[in-house]
C-alpha cells in the first residue's frame, strides 16, 4: 500500500525530531528498513533499542522495588480459601474499630478466581465467627436482581445508607448472615476511577446512625481495595514482561506509566485513610479540636527544626496522627461516661497504645509507624510504660510525639478546664523536663511557629 502526501510529511517531521524513536513509534516496519535504513544505521538502531529496553526494564525494576505487598492493605484479590481468613480478620477489624454489629465483603466474581460460583458479587468475607461454614455455602448476588439495594448500590456506585431495613422493600437478607436481625445498614461500593470490585456492608442490628467520620473511613478503605488490587495486577503483568526477552519499548512505556499512576494514587489514599483514621479517632472520643492533627503538625515543625530526612519526618507524622488508634475501638459511651470510671473501664483507656499497635500492624503499610508508638507514653526517667524505657533508649520519633501530644493537650478547653496560653504550656513542659519529657525536644518548643 503507497502512503500519501500528507502521511509521508508527517512522518518525515517525526523522524527528523528523534528518528530512532519515531521509527519504533510509527510502526513503520519494513518501508523504514528497505527504503531508508543502511545496514550500518540498522545496527546502530539495533542497539540503541535494546538499550531502551534494558533501560526500561531498570526502571519498572526500581518501581517495582518501591511498591510491595508490605505497602499496601494486602487486599489483593480472592485467589483461595485461605484468602477467607483474611478478608474475615478485615471484616472483624471493621466491626471492632466502627463498634457496629456486623460487617461483610463481597467481590465481583472476576476478582475471586474460584470455580463453580455463578454469582456476579460473592462473599469473602465476613465478622461472623461461624464463617468457615458460611462460607462453604457460596453466598453471592446476581446484578439481574436490580431491585436488591445491594445490587443497586454497586451497579449505581452510589453509598447506600438505611436507617431501617425493615421500612423498605429491596432488602433482601441472607439468614445465613443473620441479616434478618439487620435494622440500620450502609452498603459502601469498593470501586474507584479504575473501576469497582465489590461492597462493603456494615450492619447495626438497632437503630443508629453511622458518624459521617466512620462512613467516610470506610469509603477510603474501600478505594484502597481498589488500587491495591490492580497495582498488584499491574505488578504482575510488569514482571512478566520483564521476563519476556521479546518485550517492546512501547510496551514497557504504557507498563511505566500505568505503574507509575497507581503507586502515586495509592500513596494519595494511604494518607487520606491515615487522615480519616486519625478523625474517626477524635470523633470516637469526642475530641473536637482536631486533636490528632494538631499533634501530627506539631511534631513535623520539631522534626524540621531538628532536620530530620523527609522518610523519617513523614513516618514521625503518621505516628503523631495516630497515636491515640486504639481508642478507636473502645465502646463509645466509655467516652461519655459522667460517673467515675471503673477499674476495668481505666484499663481500657490505659491499655489503647497497645491495641492500638495490635490494629496498625494488621495495615501493613502503616507497621513502620508502630515503634513510635508503642513507646510514646515511655518517661525519660525510665518510670513509663509499657517497657520502662530510659533516655536515648526511647526512640526518637516516640519522644518527639510525647511532647507534642502534651503540649496540644494542655493549650486545648477540656470539660475540667481552659486551654493554657503557648507560655503556661511550654512552663509546665519545661518543669518536668529531664524527668517526663526529653529536655531538648521540649527546648523546641519555644523557638518554632506554634
Amino acid at each position: 500500500m503507497s502512503l500519501n502526501i500528507e502521511d509521508n510529511m508527517d512522518k518525515k517531521r517525526k523522524l527528523e525530531a528523534d528518528p530512532i524513536e519515531a521509527m519504533f513509534e510509527l510502526n513503520m516496519g519494513d518501508f523504514v528498513t528497505e527504503f531508508l535504513i543502511s545496514d550500518d544505521l540498522l545496527e546502530k538502531i539495533n542497539n540503541s533499542n535494546r538499550d531502551k529496553t534494558a533501560g526500561l526494564k531498570k526502571q519498572l525494576k526500581e518501581l517495582i522495588s518501591v511498591y510491595s505487598i508490605d505497602n499496601t492493605l494486602n487486599l489483593l484479590g480472592f485467589n483461595n480459601t485461605d484468602d477467607f481468613v483474611i478478608y474475615n480478620s478485615i471484616a472483624k477489624t471493621t466491626v471492632q474499630m466502627l463498634d457496629i454489629d456486623a460487617c461483610h465483603i463481597f467481590l465481583t466474581n472476576e476478582n475471586t478466581n474460584l470455580i463453580d460460583i455463578d454469582n456476579d458479587l460473592v462473599l469473602v468475607g465476613t465478622s461472623l465467627e461461624n464463617s468457615s461454614d458460611i462460607f462453604k455455602k457460596n453466598l453471592g448476588l446476581k446484578f439481574e436482581d436490580i431491585d436488591n439495594v445491594t445490587v443497586k448500590a454497586f451497579l449505581l456506585n452510589e453509598v447506600h445508607s438505611i436507617d431501617d431495613v425493615r421500612e423498605i422493600d429491596d432488602w433482601v437478607p441472607f439468614s445465613e448472615l443473620d441479616e434478618d436481625k439487620a435494622v440500620s445498614v450502609v452498603i459502601v461500593p469498593m470501586s474507584s476511577n479504575s473501576g469497582k470490585v465489590g461492597v462493603i456492608l456494615l450492619e447495626n442490628y438497632q437503630k443508629k446512625t453511622l458518624m459521617k467520620e466512620f462512613t467516610d473511613l470506610v469509603e477510603i478503605t474501600a478505594k484502597l481495595f481498589v488500587t491495591s488490587m490492580n497495582l498488584q495486577k499491574m505488578v504482575e503483568e510488569t514482571t512478566a514482561a520483564l521476563n519476556d526477552e521479546d518485550s517492546a519499548p512501547m510496551e514497557l512505556r504504557h507498563l511505566r506509566t500505568e505503574l507509575t499512576a497507581l503507586i502515586g494514587d495509592l500513596s494519595d489514599e494511604q494518607q487520606i485513610f491515615v487522615e480519616a483514621l486519625a478523625k474517626s479517632v477524635d470523633a470516637k472520643s469526642h475530641y473536637q479540636n482536631h486533636h490528632s492533627l494538631k499533634v501530627a503538625n506539631l511534631t513535623e515543625k520539631i522534626c524540621e527544626y531538628l532536620g530530620l530526612n523527609e522518610k523519617t519526618k513523614e513516618l514521625i507524622y503518621y505516628a503523631g496522627m495516630l497515636q491515640n488508634i486504639g481508642k478507636i475501638t473502645l465502646p463509645e459511651e466509655l467516652f461519655t461516661k459522667k460517673q467515675k470510671l471503673s477499674k476495668e473501664d481505666w484499663d481500657k483507656l490505659q491499655n489503647h497504645p497497645n491495641v492500638g499497635v495490635n490494629l496498625l500492624m494488621k495495615i501493613n503499610f502503616l507497621s513502620e509507624v508502630v515503634p513510635y508508638i508503642h513507646y510514646h507514653k515511655e518517661r525519660w526517667d525510665g518510670k513509663g510504660l509499657p517497657e520502662g524505657l530510659a533516655g536515648n533508649s526511647i526512640p526518637l520519633g516516640s519522644r518527639i510525639i510525647a511532647v507534642a501530644d502534651a503540649y496540644t493537650a494542655l493549650t486545648s478547653d477540656r470539660p475540667y478546664r481552659k486551654a493554657l496560653s503557648k507560655e503556661e504550656a511550654i512552663n509546665i513542659l519545661k518543669e518536668e523536663a529531664g524527668t517526663k519529657w526529653d529536655a531538648q525536644i521540649v527546648d523546641v518548643l519555644p523557638k518554632i511557629d506554634i
